[in-house]
């Protein structure tokens, strides 16, 4: 599948035009480990309040043998079940609650995996891979299938691989990934 391109109103970098969340991932491509580690490596590398760096991930590859993909497969909701079969890394995004410094709540801590998790998806998008993010996650199920440390509690999951062609999801979503993509006009959200 091609990915879709956006039609900005305003000049942007091109890798923000090319960025696309397909439903569809093409099942017989595997990412490269050297790639993985680049995109966390970008993630690594985002501002955040404080400098608490308070993003945590659990990184799941297809065909491991530590069986982690599934366990994150099964965790997220049943409507991603389907299309997300064929990304060959899932990934678990979660957030430490309180600061290191003075045991307070982080409430800039979802605002700064969100942003970790952009900033993974822009390297990806640099490599040629995809990246879907998701709320659609059981964390109840997550928290009881993985040992998390005190104050971490799971957010989101991302879908990471090369886009694939339509025919490898069910037709509901191959929709979605054909629908033209839209966003809000800078009118309508700069207050």
């Amino acid at each position: 599948m091609q990915a879709k391109i956006a039609n900005p109103d305003h000049p942007i970098n091109p890798l923000l035009q090319q960025r696309f969340s397909p439903y569809a991932f093409d099942p017989q491509r595997t990412v490269a480990p050297g790639d993985i580690v680049a995109l966390f490596e970008a993630a690594r590398w985002t501002m955040s309040s404080y400098n608490a760096q308070p993003w945590r991930y659990i990184v799941g590859v297809k065909g491991s043998a530590d069986g982690v993909w599934e366990k994150i497969h099964a965790s997220l909701v049943e409507g991603n079940q389907p299309w997300a079969a064929n990304a060959p890394v899932l990934v678990i995004g979660l957030v430490k609650t309180v600061f290191d410094h003075n045991g307070k709540p982080n409430i800039a801590a979802e605002h700064d995996l969100g942003a970790a998790s952009a900033m993974l998806t822009v390297e990806a998008t640099a490599r040629g891979l995809a990246v879907h993010q998701m709320i659609g996650i059981e964390a109840d199920k997550v928290v009881a299938t993985f040992p998390l440390p005190e104050h971490v509690k799971p957010v989101t999951a991302l879908a990471i691989g090369y886009a694939g062609t339509p025919d490898v999801i069910p037709a509901a979503y191959a929709e979605r990934d054909a629908t033209p993509r839209q966003r809000l006009a800078q009118a309508d959200f700069l207050l």
